[in-house]
């Protein structure tokens, strides 16, 4: 399993050039953060907001943040011909949020402001984080526009759900800025990284660890923090699948375009992820499931003063994803694509890929994602380094680098499995 680490005579990428559009929404404040982490990351940003957008965050915020000169018009700084030059020296445009107006203005090739002209001039990936009340975004010329983007290789994103301006809430929060910002890096590391080629395609992904009680305040758990399965929902959600995400005991937002289903100990995941599973047709199982819970855990907190148990009796738990590959064997599941995730240390017997062979020959699942988590690997960081390990016998190493890199590669082997 391959890390990537660089030595001291490691020659330094380049910054990458970054045009942040911000239009005229009242998300646009929350757009400052997305600026703030693109730029800590090493990232060139310009920013090219609308007039609307300096109604809600004035000119000298953007300036100061990204260390650029700020412009919404074609006319200044005329001589460098801003917005030709803009939108062809870019590595990634984002607009963030993008308006219905602003969607609407980009689908029809319109340009009467900079944003608009660097649009029509950009041939990198651009990449739209919508925010705007339900009833536009559900509008059927929004819809239409929304699919046009999409069509001619646009990233445009599902919005989130919550709180809305005023009291309304649904559909059409602007996505967290750190989920923008990821998902731009990785536009930024791989281009080619978030196709729609899972439009249309219902995906069941778990996450989290589950937590089996021993009383009624302690429990038997383990140290997954849900990052990668999360960030596997957030890459699947922007190639266009309808993602389910069952989520064990994880205090992460839920990713935009993503229902949430929260649960707690592995018999109600494993409720929970039959019930959804009936409907998808790709099942991904990163949750790290307890493999044994207390036979008879306390009714009441087990105090100080008691007498301290010899031992504590465990049974086991099912196993979830040995299920569904039976279940789909027996013609009871109609899912194409099923993936399980295999946390190993090597020991004695064997390495953590011979491990992780067995393991996907015992469970007959079509991947099997192998993390090595070893030496605090894996749990709880923002990156991840994994093999994964295919029913055809091929493997594919995918290097140490953020998680989203990862969610990625796994989403192209998946969709190569998939029917047409």
């Amino acid at each position: 399993m391959a890390d990537s680490t660089s030595g001291p005579g490691a020659a330094a990428e380049p910054p990458r050039r970054v045009v942040l559009g911000v239009s005229g929404g009242i998300a646009a404040y929350k757009a400052a953060e997305l600026l703030r982490r693109l730029t800590e990351s090493g990232h060139d940003v310009t920013v090219v907001p609308t007039e609307a957008a300096l109604r809600f965050v004035g000119e000298p915020t953007w300036a100061a943040l990204s260390h650029n000169p700020v412009a919404t018009d074609v006319w200044t700084a005329a001589e460098q011909v801003p917005h030709v030059r803009l939108g062809r020296q870019a590595d990634l445009v984002v607009v963030a949020p993008a308006t219905a107006d602003l969607l609407a203005k980009a689908a029809h090739g319109m340009a009467d402001d900079l944003l608009t002209n660097t649009l029509l001039t950009a041939r990198c990936p651009v990449l739209f984080a919508p925010a705007m009340h339900t009833e536009m975004w559900q509008h059927p010329a929004t819809v239409a526009n929304v699919a046009t983007l999409r069509g001619r290789g646009a990233v445009v994103l599902d919005p989130a759900s919550g709180r809305l301006t005023g009291s309304d809430t649904g559909q059409g929060r602007l996505p967290e800025p750190a989920e923008i910002a990821r998902l731009a890096e990785l536009l930024l590391r791989r281009p080619d990284a978030l196709p729609g080629d899972l439009a249309g395609r219902r995906v069941l992904i778990t996450a989290g660890g589950t937590r089996e009680a021993l009383d009624p305040v302690r429990f038997l758990g383990n140290r997954s923090s849900g990052r990668q399965g999360f960030e596997l929902a957030a890459v699947a959600a922007a190639r266009g699948a309808r993602v389910t995400l069952v989520a064990a005991n994880v205090e992460l937002p839920g990713p935009a375009g993503s229902e949430l289903i929260p649960v707690g100990s592995a018999e109600e995941l494993r409720t929970a992820t039959h019930a959804a599973a009936k409907d998808a047709d790709v099942v991904v199982m990163t949750a790290a499931v307890a493999d044994f819970r207390p036979a008879a855990p306390a009714e009441f907190k087990i105090k100080k003063t008691d007498a301290v148990p010899a031992s504590i009796e465990l049974t086991g738990n099912p196993d979830i994803l040995a299920e569904l590959v039976q279940a789909r064997s027996a013609g009871r599941l109609g899912v194409a694509v099923i993936v399980g995730f295999a946390a190993e240390t090597g020991d004695r017997h064997a390495d953590v890929l011979s491990h992780g062979r067995a393991k996907l020959a015992r469970k007959g699942c079509d991947l099997l994602v192998v993390n090595a988590v070893s030496e605090g690997r894996a749990f709880g960081r923002e990156d991840n380094a994994a093999v994964i390990l295919a029913a055809d016998g091929s493997e594919t190493d995918i290097p140490l680098g953020p998680k989203s890199v990862l969610a990625a590669a796994l989403c192209d082997a998946i969709t190569a499995l998939l029917p047409g």
